[in-house]
């Protein structure tokens, strides 16, 4: 994917020292300012060691020296988590400023409290070993630690200082480890940083663990605000930049095409819009990912190249019931046309689903996306008004695009009173109507399109029938009223659908 770029005059921007992190230089819109040092916090747990190490192998990639100082971290310790990446650290230089010797009780004041002259013999240890590896890279792990040695603010506050003073004058950039066991209002070391990242580890009341990141200063560049999704997992952290749809566009033609099925084509008005979403709506079990398949098909069998994101259904579901409706899938998926996607809500955070998104439409040039369905993707948002600002930054990129979407959303309830978890009708361009009623003391399945910003939709209700056929839609629903309520009454002469009369095969 491509990575923002902020600037328009290239020859003004100094050049940037990458982290090594995946996503992370583009939140930082290139990466950080060289010779300068940086606060990373989070409590423990976030990934702060990890992104220490990617930052010094970064370096080490580029031909830098990097230098892992740690208070809290043994060597061996650092080793373990290296190796656990597949990351080999022998090239990096380990220092730590507590030892055996540094544990000894008789040899506390002497080693670890600060003496009378301006610098304790913490700091002056760090001093020395910079000064014998001239470092371009360094790692401070941890200032809590520090804290703790310094044994009074003031005396913290000025060996911090003394320190930041000391690496600028040694051009090399530094990252500052803090696992916020200070006071919650203590804001002195965002400000003598010269950038301050935070990291964060939310957890969840059932599922995986939720982490993200939000630079919350940075001197003299511009970033991306807010918070970022990130995981930890083997291999390190990556970071899923916060989507923002205003800095995609491309050009596209906004042709209308067919869903494959004549008769939801005259509902919508000729067929789905490229650049467009369309929701389709209804209860448990009447239709709504069949008729998404149906537009599926209709888009690979036009060569277009899918993407179907499963939230609810087992693939070997969705795989089963589609064949037996006429609809093979699986040739398609063999040949890398399409691809389906099972996601578990419970470990996916949405900035990696908007991230998977991007993917597709960037690398995989996708022109067709479902999502089945938005109930199970709003389990993994906090709350129903992030959902809303979040599928609305994805639907506004995916249209801006030239994808067409389809969104399947579950209603609860099946005859009378039907309800939505979440109402996002008003983002999507166009929305499908389906519900069942009772007549002639049968369940029968009713479509009708209740919307469309793009097309003069029908504003008839048509009955729906599912077979071995595909889908079958019927004609006008004229002669009955209260179609959407469940109980119609029936004051007209319209036929029925039934397995011997099929209008509409496809």
């Amino acid at each position: 994917m491509k990575d923002f770029d902020n600037s328009k005059n290239t020859s003004t921007v100094p050049q940037r020292a990458s982290t090594g992190v995946p996503g992370l230089d583009d939140i930082l819109c290139g990466g950080l300012t060289p010779n300068r040092v940086y606060l990373v916090e989070g409590s423990p747990g976030t990934g702060k060691t990890t992104l220490a190490l990617q930052f010094l192998l970064e370096g080490v990639r580029r031909g830098e020296k990097g230098l892992y100082i740690t208070l809290s971290e043994t060597s061996s310790e650092l080793t373990a988590i290296a190796a656990s990446h597949g990351w080999n650290i022998a090239d990096l230089s380990l220092f730590e400023l507590v030892n055996d010797a540094g544990l000894d009780l008789d040899a506390e004041q002497s080693i670890l409290h600060p003496s009378e002259i301006e610098l304790g013999e913490t700091t002056k240890s760090v001093i020395r070993e910079v000064d014998r590896l001239a470092p371009t890279r360094i790692i401070f792990d941890s200032l809590s630690e520090m804290r703790l040695l310094a044994q009074s603010p003031l005396r913290y506050r000025r060996q911090i200082l003394a320190l930041k003073h000391y690496f600028s004058s040694r051009q090399c950039t530094v990252l500052l480890l803090d696992d916020k066991t200070a006071d919650p209002g203590d804001q002195q070391l965002h400000s003598i940083a010269h950038g301050v990242l935070s990291l964060e580890q939310i957890a969840q009341e059932f599922g995986k663990e939720r982490r993200r990141m939000q630079v919350i200063k940075m001197r003299g560049i511009k970033f991306r605000g807010g918070f970022h999704d990130f995981i930890l997992d083997t291999g390190g952290i990556r970071v899923f930049p916060r989507l923002i749809a205003a800095e995609h566009g491309r050009e596209f033609s906004p042709l209308t095409h067919s869903t494959g099925s004549h008769g939801l084509d005259q509902l919508l008005g000729g067929g789905l819009v490229a650049g467009t979403s369309t929701l389709i709506v209804g209860p448990s079990g009447i239709g709504k990912t069949t008729a998404a398949v149906r537009c599926v098909l209709a888009a690979l069998e036009r060569g277009e190249r899918a993407a179907f994101y499963l939230f609810d259904e087992g693939l070997g579901t969705l795989f089963a019931r589609s064949a037996s409706l006429g609809m093979d899938l699986r040739r398609y998926i063999d040949s890398g046309q399409l691809a389906v996607h099972h996601i578990d809500p419970a470990e996916l955070a949405p900035g990696e689903f908007a991230h998977m998104l991007r993917r597709a439409v960037e690398e995989d040039d996708v022109a067709f996306v479902v999502i089945d369905s938005l109930n199970a993707y709003l389990q993994a948002m906090p709350g129903e008004k992030f959902l809303t600002l979040q599928m609305h930054e994805l639907l506004s990129y995916l249209n801006q695009q030239g994808i067409t979407t389809l969104l399947v959303l579950g209603q609860h309830g099946l005859i009378g009173e039907v309800r939505s978890d979440v109402d996002l009708s008003y983002l999507s361009d166009a929305t499908v109507l389906l519900r069942f009623f009772e007549a002639n003391g049968r369940l029968r399945r009713a479509v009708t399109a209740i919307k469309s910003r793009t097309n003069d939709h029908a504003q008839t209700i048509h009955e729906l029938r599912l077979g071995s056929f595909g889908l079958q839609i019927g004609e006008p629903l004229e002669g009955f009223e209260g179609i959407l309520t469940g109980l119609p009454t029936y004051r007209g002469a319209t036929p029925m659908l039934n397995p011997a009369r099929r209008t509409d095969a496809k």
